[in-house]
């Protein structure tokens, strides 16, 4: 009989490795294939070992979903960073919040299992703000919504009177059409009809502030 070789872990470092684990699961079928007892079996470490980290599979969950919304905050700075910063301060502005819907919808178009999995288990907003769901820059996908609204504003686009809860309409928005295209039905939309709509929902939204 062949036993499986354990693998061992510091304490951090086993954390990380479920974590990874869980998040190439949810890649491949989003969350409810974010499932314990293959997470240890891909880390090679017993069931006991990934309950001292995560009490049950809905704690191993948020913390997979925290991973995506990073992926996703990534995404975002991806597409911030194409942005010639210098020119009209206007224009740099309505381009920044265009950047930040462009950059969701094209994680939810590439990456559906981990867009899935990154609102499936948020008990309020403040996982909006957890460090843990932060690109690069330090900010998650929130934060840099929220950022580029008040980069509206400071260009005079927005009015200011205008800006609170600006960031809900927003979202809601552009979560829908990325919801329609991934599991609705513009399912069946090719690549150029997913971009028109893409292009003409982020200009509504912008207009619609």
């Amino acid at each position: 009989m062949i036993h499986r070789k354990r693998s061992t872990y510091r304490h951090g470092d086993l954390h990380r490795a479920l974590v990874a684990a869980g998040t190439e699961l949810a890649r491949e079928g989003g969350p409810s294939a974010v499932v314990l007892r293959e997470v240890t079996r891909r880390t090679g470490v017993t069931p006991n070992a990934a309950y001292r980290h995560f009490a049950d599979k809905r704690a191993l969950l948020h913390a997979v979903s925290m991973a995506a919304q990073a992926e996703l905050a990534r995404s975002i700075e991806q597409e911030l960073s194409r942005i010639e910063p210098s020119g009209d301060a206007s224009d740099v502005a309505k381009a920044r919040l265009r950047a930040v819907g462009a950059g969701y919808l094209r994680y939810a178009q590439t990456q559906p299992g981990l867009f899935r999995t990154a609102f499936a288990e948020h008990a309020d907003l403040r996982d909006a703000a957890a460090p843990d769901s932060a690109g690069d820059s330090g900010l998650t996908p929130f934060q840099l919504l929220s950022a580029a609204l008040d980069g509206l504003v400071e260009a005079g686009v927005l009015p200011a009177e205008r800006r609170l809860g600006a960031e809900f309409l927003a979202w809601s928005s552009v979560h829908g059409l990325a919801m329609l295209v991934i599991d609705g039905p513009l399912r069946g939309l090719d690549e150029e009809q997913r971009t028109f709509a893409a292009r003409r929902l982020l200009e509504m939204v912008e207009k619609g502030l």
